[in-house]
Parts: structure tokens; C-alpha cells; sequence
């Protein structure tokens, strides 16, 4: 009897070892790949019904528009509510620049866009396919050639490594669900001395109507963008409600 518990004791003994020698020779990468995003975001269970109940930075993720909410996008009083013509000369944009328009939306910015790049083109990108049949549709309507739709997921804004001068997010930024692994995504894409220009409402102003997560301060965009290792270089706030904020790779 006790050589038969003496000899379960060793048995235990090793393969507790091979378990530890295991975990010595493949350190801990997989317990690492399976708690990032909870290191990453804190998951809330009580949260602002306008969020997702995931928070970033301290910062709590708004809902993103869906498409059925698509002609506020392309409401009549949106020029003279936001001026986003101002946007686009502020953008100080090439006739070859390649520009993704991140969050596209109806591609409401990525026309007007469109009409500077000569040589160039813009990048729709959107999560929902819903708004880049609207896009695609409106592209035949007008007779636009040089306005891709792209297909983005939650994580991946789908495109290639060292392929866009500009990355643009009007408004969408806050909405991302993943906003560090997509700015990962949009760091890798730009190219060399490529920016990132972010429109969000004025978050420091409380008289400025909109949703609280729908706002952002510029600290808090500030700190979200070093945290991808993009660069702060200008805030210009000529827009009525926004900040048009400018970062480099």
C-alpha cells in the first residue's frame, strides 16, 4: 500500500513538472492572447444606455449610428450646422493623395473629397454594408470613379500596410467598439510622414448639444492617439462645435 501511494506521490510530482517546464518554454503567450482585450477595455455592468458598456481609457464607447439613421448624414442643414466644406479645404489635400475616409457613413465627406484628388482617391471605409451600397449607389448616380467602398470589421479597417496619405474620421472615432486595435490598423497603413485628422464635437463645452459619448475632449483624444504612438501636432477649432484635431506617424 504505501509503495503503491509513494508511487502515485512520484507520478503526480512529474507531471506537475512537465507542466511547469511546459509553461517555461511557451511563457505564458496564450494566457496573454486570451486576456489582452480585458487589460485593453473594462467591460461596465452598469453604463450610459447611449454606450456599449465597454470603456477605454477611462473614456466609455458610444453606439455607432446604423444605417436606418442614414439621411441625418446627408441632412440639408448639415452645411451650415458643422460646415464640413471647411473640413475639406482645412485638409490641405494633394490632387494624388490617397485618403481614407474612416466611418464613412453615406460617404457624405468622401465625395467632397473626392472632387480635390484628380490623381488620387478616396478609401470608403465603413462596418456596415448597408452604407456602402448607399455609397456605391450614389457613386453611379453622380457618375464617381474615384471613391472606393472598403468593407471594414470591428478590429480592421481593411487596408494595406504603407498605402494611405490621410486618414480622416469625422465624428466616428468615439463609436469605434476596438478604437486601439483599428488606429493600430490605420498607423500601419499610412505612409511615412502620413496624418490622422480627427473631428469630434467639443467635449470640454458643456452648452454644445450633442451626447456626452458622442463628444470628446482633446486630452482624451490626445492620450488615446500617443497610446498608438501617432503624434499631436495641431488642434485648429475654426469649426462651430468640433475640434479638427492633426496627428503624424
Amino acid at each position: 500500500m504505501r509503495k503503491q501511494l509513494k508511487y502515485n506521490f512520484l507520478c503526480l510530482t512529474l507531471v506537475s513538472l512537465l507542466i511547469l517546464w511546459g509553461y517555461l518554454l511557451f511563457p505564458i503567450k496564450t494566457a496573454i492572447a486570451a486576456t489582452t482585450t480585458s487589460i485593453i477595455y473594462e467591460q461596465k455592468l452598469v453604463h450610459n444606455p447611449d454606450g456599449i458598456g465597454k470603456a477605454y481609457m477611462g473614456r466609455e464607447i458610444a453606439k455607432y449610428m446604423s444605417h436606418t439613421g442614414a439621411a441625418w448624414l446627408e441632412r440639408p442643414s448639415r452645411e451650415a450646422e458643422e460646415q464640413p466644406s471647411k473640413i475639406v479645404t482645412a485638409l490641405n489635400l494633394k490632387p494624388t493623395d490617397i485618403v481614407a475616409d474612416i466611418g464613412a457613413g453615406t460617404g457624405y465627406l468622401s465625395f467632397r473629397i473626392a472632387s480635390q484628388l484628380t490623381q488620387g482617391k478616396v478609401l470608403a471605409v465603413d462596418i456596415q454594408p448597408e452604407m456602402l451600397d448607399i455609397i456605391d449607389f450614389l457613386k453611379k448616380e453622380n457618375n464617381i470613379t474615384n471613391v472606393e467602398p472598403i468593407l471594414a470589421t470591428a478590429t480592421n479597417p481593411n487596408l494595406a500596410p504603407a498605402s494611405i496619405d490621410l486618414a480622416l474620421m469625422v465624428d466616428a472615432y468615439h463609436e469605434f467598439e476596438y478604437p486601439q486595435e483599428i488606429m493600430q490598423a490605420i498607423s500601419k497603413a499610412l505612409k511615412p510622414g502620413g496624418r490622422v485628422v480627427l473631428v469630434e464635437y467639443r467635449g470640454e463645452n458643456p452648452f454644445i448639444l450633442i451626447k456626452a459619448l458622442h463628444k470628446m475632449t482633446q486630452r482624451q483624444v490626445k492620450k488615446e492617439m500617443q497610446a498608438v504612438g501617432l503624434v499631436w501636432r495641431e488642434t485648429k477649432n475654426f469649426l462651430p462645435q468640433q475640434h479638427f484635431m492633426i496627428f503624424e506617424k
